[in-house]
């Protein structure tokens, strides 16, 4: 089959590796403008235009969809049907509406639940027992399209961000491959259940003390590895990036209730937090053991500042 992709990161690239390595015919990928990345913000090519590159395909780099050259772009490579993956621009109709067998999408959650571009997160911070990939029929709404293949995967009880991203890649790159094997037909989505997840925030990672243990120990967990979640010690900020919760222990919200050698105990709303991985501004990050041994952390002092 005649694929044109689209998508950006890892997780639309481990898809893509799938579609060529099951003897699919890519003949354009569509990806995201190189961007400035690392410390020395040097223009990085995404993870997609990598692969593309090393297996010799036509890659595209438009900055918008909405152009005669693009839709020519996607029209002269003649694809039976479009793959797109955590791409990063909407989809014109004039390129939903082109291929035989229209546009498909590997969304990771379980639709209707989580539509939109940060299902994982979202996932973890409301706390789900469960999530999964959908391979979606694109229409012109956001992931409003019918279901054509989902599956679930459990979310463990200390699964961090990264490491569910990695699970649904991988099943994103195997429901993709049968999808177009099996061309099964398409069912409606229930919107009367559809959830929004939004976009993470630039504010949503600093840590609010005064919240409950759960939900910190939940936050620490949807932005590892990205973008982390903080809180302050004095004027600079602290990473942390492992924890786990101590319900029997209370304090002040911010306040050190306990040091001990492999771990930070700090009081929440309700409940505590023990910190078992940080990292300072500028620094390394840091078992709690290894952190402890550069730096003092006392019990009383405050974190979060005086808001908590």
């Amino acid at each position: 089959m005649k694929i044109v992709f689209a998508g950006t990161p890892v997780f639309a690239a481990v898809a893509l590796k799938a579609l060529l390595d099951s003897g699919h015919e890519v003949t354009l990928v569509l990806t995201q403008p190189d961007r400035p990345a690392g410390r020395g913000l040097k223009p990085q090519a995404p993870a997609v235009k990598r692969l593309a590159e090393q297996r010799g395909l036509k890659v595209v780099q438009p900055s918008s969809l909405n152009s005669a050259d693009v839709v020519r772009a996607v029209a002269s490579a003649s694809p039976d049907v479009i793959v797109v993956a955590a791409y990063g621009l909407i989809l014109p109709e004039t390129l939903l509406n082109l291929p035989p067998l229209g546009c498909l999408n590997i969304h990771a959650s379980l639709l209707p639940r989580w539509r939109g571009a940060a299902p994982i997160q979202r996932a973890l911070l409301a706390g789900d027992a469960v999530t999964g990939i959908t391979i979606m029929q694109m229409d012109a709404g956001l992931d409003t399209g019918p279901i054509v293949l989902q599956e679930s995967v459990p979310i463990a009880g200390d699964a961090t961000a990264g490491v569910l991203h990695d699970e649904l890649a991988a099943l994103g790159a195997c429901l993709i491959v049968r999808a177009l094997t099996e061309r099964p037909a398409p069912r409606p989505q229930d919107t009367a259940r559809a959830t929004y997840a939004a976009r993470i925030g630039k504010g949503e990672s600093e840590i609010d003390w005064r919240r409950p243990a759960g939900e910190l120990e939940r936050q620490v967990r949807a932005f590892n590895p990205s973008p982390g979640a903080y809180t302050q010690l004095g004027p600079a900020a602290l990473k942390i990036w492992g924890a786990r919760v101590e319900p029997q222990i209370s304090g002040a919200p911010g306040t050190v209730c306990a040091v001990a050698a492999d771990s930070v105990v700090v009081a929440c709303g309700n409940g505590a937090l023990r910190i078992t991985e940080l990292q300072r501004a500028g620094g390394k990050r840091l078992s709690a053991e290894a952190f402890l041994a550069g730096f003092n952390l006392e019990p009383g002092m405050c974190l979060g500042g005086s808001d908590g």
